[in-house]
Parts: structure tokens; C-alpha cells; sequence
């Protein structure tokens, strides 16, 4: 089965994920249309170029996936689905809004369409989807990042990022409230509030580490199941260094399982 893709935004993100797709790294997708802000990016052949929204869902995708950011989802994410397109997000933490989120669930419910949200930055969210089909008592992500990560973000209003020379606690609360300070940061906290017991009682705390040159999140989670701590350290990308390369392979991957006859990991 060809699958043909269009994909919101064309950043370092973007990037990573289309020459997955050209390299055949992501199964038997076509990747058709990118929808971008920059006019200079020239279409091929085989993929259409463009800032222009309506010649962007006129290709007729079997599967969009946004990588743009917050506001694309909120300004894309029901056209997607009302397209009868799939939608795979990487803006995760904007489902925190409420409202938004059960508009783009009945959005996909009505067309019956899916929504995907790949593993991203993170791992081990099988385990915790798994464990809360039982009890689970905790479920807690610990994120730092090396303080080259944080420029441009909000932690240059708390602190001086030139003078930090050992870790500093940045956030400590809810995954709810740590999506909507750090959209471009914890997305992953999203991601596993979905996996287990919720936006509400999933717990975050976020760290500038002037002392790693590494993305880290730990998780720990424990419940009927058992328990699981692991720690995941990604490289950071060379043109962005809020993301990782991991999160376009994790793109890839999704991709990959839609098209293939045996599946493993899910």
C-alpha cells in the first residue's frame, strides 16, 4: 500500500522527515505536498511546494503531519481531518487546550480518520499505555537540556542564562501547565500524559544543565504493573537544538508501521 503524504511546516524538523521519506526510510510513502511559510522552497516533480493552504489540501493526502508548531495545529489540525486525511502531530503539547483537543477528536471521530501521536523524544510509552490499562500510582518525566537549548525561549525571562553554571530547576507542576509554558520543549511531557493517566497527574520538572551537551528525559512510572524508570539521551539537532533527529525517526517510523505487514512495539 502507497501511502501519499503531506506534511505543515518544512523547518529542520520538516527537513529531517522528508529525506527519511526520500530515502525510503519510512516505508511506502510518497511524500506529495509540503505546506511552508518561505515562497523560495521550489516543488518538484513528485512534490508540491507551496504557502498556499487551498492548493495544499487540494493533492487529496491520505495522512498530513504537522510539523509547524502549536499555532499550525490550532489553524490546520480540523481542515486535516475534515480533508478525510489522518493527522500526525508533533505539536502534542497543544492538546493541553482542552477545547482543542475534543474539537479535533470529534473532528476525527466524524470522518473517521485517526490521529497519531508518534514517540518523539521520548521512549518506553508502550509500557506506560500498557500499565495503565491496571492502577498506576505515578508517572513523572524530568527533563534537562544544556542551556543552548533554552535560548529564545521563556527561560531567558527567569534567568540569566550566560551566569548558570550547575543545574536550575526551571519548572516543577503539572504536565498541563508545562506544555503551555514550554511549547517547544516539552512536547514530550504530552506525549506521555497520553500514554498513561492524564495532563493533570502527570508530574514535570524541567532543567537547565549548563553541564550536558545532550537533550535527557527520565521517566519514572509505577503502578499494578510494576515499575519502570529509564533515561533517554538524545542528540540535539545541529540547526535546532530545542528538537533531535530522533524526532523525525520517530515520524518515520509511524510512517514505516502503516504500511508494513508485520508490526512490532505497539
Amino acid at each position: 500500500m502507497m501511502l501519499n503524504a503531506g506534511m505543515i511546516g518544512y523547518g529542520t524538523i520538516g527537513k529531517e522527515i522528508a529525506s527519511l521519506i526520500s530515502e525510503g526510510k519510512a516505508g511506502n510513502v510518497s511524500l506529495r505536498a509540503v505546506l511552508t511559510r518561505n515562497e523560495y522552497y521550489v516543488s518538484s516533480p513528485d512534490c508540491l511546494m507551496t504557502t498556499n493552504p487551498e492548493a495544499f489540501f487540494n493533492k487529496k493526502l491520505d495522512i498530513i503531519i504537522e510539523a509547524a508548531g502549536h499555532d499550525a495545529l490550532h489553524t490546520y489540525g480540523a481542515k486535516v481531518l475534515s480533508s478525510g486525511a489522518d493527522l500526525l502531530i508533533l505539536s502534542t503539547g497543544a492538546l493541553a487546550d482542552n477545547k482543542l483537543y475534543e474539537s479535533l477528536h470529534q473532528m476525527a471521530k466524524t470522518n473517521a480518520c485517526k490521529i497519531y501521536i508518534p514517540s518523539g523524544a521520548i521512549a518506553g510509552l508502550d509500557r506506560i499505555a500498557t500499565g495503565s490499562l491496571g492502577q498506576i500510582d505515578e508517572v513523572k518525566l524530568i527533563t534537562s537540556k544544556p542551556t543552548k537549548s533554552w535560548y529564545g525561549t521563556i527561560a531567558e525571562e527567569q534567568v540569566d542564562l550566560e551566569a548558570i553554571n550547575e543545574p536550575h530547576c526551571l519548572f516543577e507542576g503539572s504536565a498541563r501547565e508545562a506544555a503551555k509554558l514550554f511549547p517547544e520543549s516539552v512536547n514530550a511531557a504530552a506525549t506521555l500524559s497520553f500514554a498513561g493517566i492524564g495532563f493533570e497527574n502527570t508530574k514535570v520538572q524541567v532543567y537547565i544543565d549548563p553541564t550536558i551537551q545532550q537533550n535527557v528525559h527520565k521517566i519514572v512510572s509505577a503502578g499494578e504493573f510494576g515499575k519502570v524508570e529509564l533515561s533517554v539521551q538524545n542528540n540535539p539537532s545541529k540547526t535546532n537544538p530545542k528538537s533531535s533527529p530522533v524526532v523525525a525517526m520517530s515520524v518515520a517510523k509511524v510512517l514505516g508501521n502503516l504500511t508494513k505487514e508485520i508490526v512490532v512495539g505497539v
